[in-house]
């Protein structure tokens, strides 16, 4: 029996493929247990702290994706090395050269198993040719990272940033654990000064991480999932089945779904973080309370956009080359940000779709001036702004979830082709609940901005018993909703 024992905890020990460690898994609490004890115990002493961190963030990665933690390893060392050879090199051109080269190196482990099947498919389709898919496994959270390590050698590139002469302050920042798989994409800049600092959670920073936390578990694992299970996927799988009343609804329920289950995550990243006396800024602010496209992505999963913004459409040309050239980097920033997403045509269309919108936001923008400003002073016109940004947002969302066009061609036509009003009495009986999950998730979604900071300034008095009760109850209405099956986190395949 002892012998069977072992053998059961040295299985949990390993990585399960069919259960990556993640936040919401249940060998978390242990995992992050263990983890505060000794890094709580270490924390006046810097470096051994530091690689308490490093390694337990190295074994949170391979629990969730196995031995591609070799790769966060890999680049970490390369991306240290040649930021400090950039640093030290006189040479503008040897300088250059080894920018070049670590954007080839990181690109190219992007490129190789994120899109070598793509373009084996592309080429099959266009010249006819005779290769094979080839059997890759996306690493997870590679984007993430990726562009972490390019950001970190192009701001020492332009002198923005000296890079660390202590490798462990690297890897570090790299694997971080609460935002290694997932995001947010941090910048070296934000992240590396505060791994020296002294160890220290104000009452604020811990009462606004537990906020963080359970309010973000509540939107991925009790929303976003029960959407998902019981609503999303199976009229997404097959739109065709289903009538326009039920697919218009499921975009609304993916439009949710999305936020909550992207922001969710975020926020329990960034909640973590506080606790450990880091700061990681906001990745979500309302997004669905955008007036037009542009805010939507000053809203919307804003560590992505930010780096889109600085490092691609700046170096473009940004706004400073013309009219045509802004709206020209505009699409291509945004096109590509859609591949970001995955190697599928249905990426590239919804990137494609925002590049246009933005287009035209900036053509209104500049070409309306004081008729602008009265219509943005109308309640009304505002309303209608937000509404229409919001649906035009999830006519791309249904590019974004479909599997294949044809699916998303077939969602579209259900709603346009086949909607009747009639079956609402009967949709709303069979759906209620979910309904319910919809309507709960648009409405924490509207709490405004400045509420969050409020309800943090009453946790800082409370007694230690209220986060207890908060938390037992949080634990009851997730085991009232929980599901035998496991739904992994959206941006995990990205």
């Amino acid at each position: 029996m002892p012998a069977l024992d072992v053998k059961a905890l040295l299985h949990q020990l390993v990585y399960d493929p069919k259960n990556p460690l993640l936040f919401n898994n249940g060998f978390f609490v242990y995992y992050f247990a263990l983890f505060l004890l000794l890094y709580y115990s270490f924390r006046h002493q810097v470096a051994i702290r530091k690689w308490i961190f490093c390694c337990f963030s190295l074994y949170f990665f391979y629990k969730a994706s196995g031995y591609f933690v070799l790769m966060v390893i890999v680049s970490a060392i390369v991306d240290f090395i040649i930021s400090n050879l950039i640093y030290r090199e006189q040479n503008h051109h040897r300088k250059k050269a080894l920018l070049i080269t670590s954007i080839v190196f990181n690109l190219g482990i992007l490129v190789y198993f994120k899109y070598t099947n793509f373009f084996i498919h592309l080429s099959k389709d266009l010249f006819q040719a005779h290769f094979n898919p080839l059997n890759i496994l996306l690493p997870v959270g590679i984007s993430f990272y990726t562009f972490e390590n390019l950001s970190y050698t192009i701001d020492v590139y332009r002198g923005e940033f000296k890079p660390v002469r202590k490798f462990g302050d690297y890897l570090l920042f790299l694997s971080f654990f609460p935002k290694l798989v997932m995001g947010p994409i941090v910048r070296a800049s934000d992240f590396i000064p505060q791994i020296d600092k002294p160890y220290y959670v104000s009452e604020a920073d811990f009462s606004k991480g537990f906020y963080l936390i359970v309010s973000g578990l509540f939107k991925k694992l009790i929303i976003s999932d029960y959407i998902t299970l019981n609503f999303v996927n199976y009229i997404f799988d097959e739109p065709a089945r289903y009538t326009g009343l039920e697919c218009l609804f499921a975009v609304y329920g993916y439009a949710i779904v999305i936020y909550c289950d992207f922001s969710g995550y975020s926020d329990v990243a960034i909640g973590i973080a506080k606790w450990l006396g880091f700061s990681i800024q906001t990745n979500f602010r309302s997004p669905y309370q955008s007036k037009n496209i542009t805010e939507f992505w000053r809203r919307w999963h804003i560590s992505l956009s930010s780096w889109l913004r600085d490092y691609l459409y700046i170096p473009l040309g940004g706004s400073r080359k013309g009219k045509l050239r802004t709206y020209l980097n505009n699409m291509i920033t945004m096109v590509l940000g859609g591949f970001w997403h995955g190697a599928s045509w249905n990426f590239i269309i919804w990137g494609f779709l925002h590049g246009a919108a933005l287009a035209v936001n900036k053509l209104w923008t500049s070409n309306t001036g004081s008729i602008r400003k009265q219509l943005d002073s109308n309640g009304f016109i505002q309303a209608l702004s937000i509404l229409l940004t919001f649906h035009f947002t999830c006519f791309c969302w249904i590019y974004f979830r479909a599997a294949n066009f044809t699916l998303a061609s077939d969602m579209i036509h259900q709603i346009t082709g086949n909607f009747d009003l009639s079956v609402w009495r009967a949709f709303f009986s069979n759906y209620k609940p979910v309904l319910f999950m919809i309507l709960l998730g648009y409405l924490l979604h509207a709490i405004p901005d400045g509420f969050p900071e409020r309800v943090v300034l009453r946790l800082q008095r409370a007694p230690l018993v209220f986060y207890v009760v908060a938390l037992t109850v949080f634990v009851l209405v997730y085991g009232y909703f929980k599901t035998s099956e496991q739904v992994l986190p959206i941006y995990l395949q990205f």
